[in-house]
Order: structure tokens, then C-alpha cells, then sequence
């Protein structure tokens, strides 16, 4: 990591921790070895602004096959939310949950510094920070949109995928 953040940035190895796919599998960065991959993160399924993010990149998912770059979305819900999630919202987008159950450990949101505090109508709490990140193939940090904004950011990060190098 850069010394002056805590939290992995452009130049950096994205962490290996293992996600659980919504078949009860697990995925990692490591699957995507050799292919630009884009990770966001998102706070909660069937929530407004993360379906409507989920189905921006499920509609732009053929677009970033069709490049080479593989595409993940993910969130501290669990497998069956997930499901339900895909099922009811029509996604494509490959969805996994970054539980780390039992493990003791942290999951891949802390390793980033994305599950922060948050607070809303006074209530202080911890959630996932909004932020996606595009990695090269060999693992790096390409590109990262932290607090991310909706609208249009599917579109934006397909244009960076389709730059990088």
C-alpha cells in the first residue's frame, strides 16, 4: 500500500481474500489472473441505488465480456440475499458476499478501508463504502471511485476498462 493511505490505491495489489458466490462457491482476484477485472461494492441488495447500480453493469455486461474484463459485484450480504437479489432485480452481473463466516477474520471490505462508518437520521453505523475498482491483469490497482454517485458510473468504468494498457 501507498505510505500515505491505509487503504490500497492505484499502483497496489488488490488483496486476496476469497468471496462466496451466491452456488455456495468462492471467487478471488486470483480467478481473474490474466484479465482486467472491475470489483464494485455496494452496501445492500434491493436497496434503490444498488439495484439501479447492479442493473447498470448487468446491461452493459455483454460490452465488458466482449473486451476481456471480467466484472464482480459485491456486497457483506449473504449468498441467499443474493439469489433472491439476481432473481427479482433480472441481473447478469456476477454477484458474491464478502462474509468471511467463521473465519475470524477480517473480509476483503476492511482489508480495503471501504467499511467505514456511517451515519444516517443520527444513527451511527458501519457499511459498505460505495467504491468500485478496476485492476490490470496482473492483479494492480488500475483505477478506484470511492463514495461512488449512480448515474452513470457502469458507462464511466467501462471506458476506463477499455483504455487500460
Amino acid at each position: 500500500m501507498n505510505a500515505t493511505s491505509t487503504r490500497p490505491d492505484i499502483g497496489d495489489a488488490f488483496p486476496g481474500h476469497a468471496l462466496e458466490t451466491p452456488d455456495g462457491g468462492s471467487v478471488s482476484i486470483a480467478d481473474f489472473a490474466g484479465k482486467p477485472a472491475v470489483l464494485f461494492f455496494y452496501p445492500k441488495d434491493n436497496t434503490p441505488g444498488c439495484t439501479n447500480e447492479a442493473k447498470d453493469f448487468s446491461a452493459l455486461k455483454p460490452e465488458f465480456d466482449k473486451a476481456g474484463i471480467a466484472l464482480l459485484g459485491v456486497s457483506k450480504d449473504p449468498a441467499k440475499s443474493h439469489v433472491k437479489f439476481i432473481e427479482k432485480q433480472e441481473l447478469t452481473v456476477p454477484l458474491a458476499s464478502d462474509t468471511a463466516p467463521d473465519s475470524g477474520k477480517d473480509g476483503l471490505a476492511e482489508a480495503l478501508g471501504i467499511w467505514t462508518e456511517k451515519n444516517m437520521y443520527g444513527r451511527t453505523y458501519m457499511g459498505m463504502e460505495r467504491t468500485t475498482f478496476l485492476m490490470k491483469g496482473d492483479g494492480t490497482i488500475a483505477q478506484v471511485w470511492r463514495k461512488v454517485k449512480v448515474k452513470g458510473h457502469a458507462e464511466a468504468v467501462l471506458e476506463a476498462a477499455k483504455a487500460l494498457d
